[in-house]
């Protein structure tokens, strides 16, 4: 899946950019709580998508 994807998917569902890591993006789910890193590279992997939207509690793309 396309990084930019993944991202719109998240920012529907209200996920918000909490800050910029090293190598990595950090959403947060303000509903929650809960947050977890998005890798910077241009294809993540479906498994991955699937894990970070669980991890943030919203449905899977």
């Amino acid at each position: 899946m396309k990084r930019t994807d993944l991202l719109r998917h998240l920012e529907r569902y209200g996920c918000l950019l909490r800050r910029e890591g090293g190598r990595h993006s950090i959403y947060i789910n303000p509903d929650n709580g809960w947050q977890t890193p998005i890798p910077r590279h241009r294809e993540i992997p479906d498994l991955l998508a699937k894990k970070i939207c669980r991890d943030l509690e919203i449905p899977e793309p």
